[in-house]
């Protein structure tokens, strides 16, 4: 790590409600260049829906059934009227970007630790 004073305990970590879901609708939110509306199954722990940046990255029809790592437990905002329940996890670098998933099949709503 760069810097220690971002360095967080394992206490800290465990409150990050990372779960396993599947994609289940996508569509591009009106009056925006970049937004999707994304709702992602959590299996038993239903539903969520996110508003996220991903149009420069991924076709609406290459997130649809896609296996993510979902952040559960963020703090519900707006963006662009949207309501945005958690974030879908990724990993960036410079102009490229991959969402997290997972290699093996587990159930949908699996936390991740």
């Amino acid at each position: 790590m760069d810097d220690p004073a971002k360095e967080v305990t394992i206490d800290e970590f465990k409150r990050l409600e990372m779960r396993v879901g599947t994609v289940v609708e996508v569509s591009r939110v009106p009056r925006t260049n970049k937004l999707y509306k994304v709702v992602v199954d959590l299996g038993i722990h239903g539903r969520k829906q996110t508003a996220t940046s991903l149009v420069d990255y991924y076709k609406a029809e290459e997130l649809l059934h896609k296996r993510v790592i979902f952040l559960a437990n963020l703090k519900p905002t707006t963006f662009a009227g949207q309501k945005s329940e958690g974030m879908l996890l990724a990993a960036a670098e410079g102009d490229k970007l991959a969402l997290l998933g997972v290699e093996r099949d587990v159930p949908d709503g699996s936390r991740v630790s």
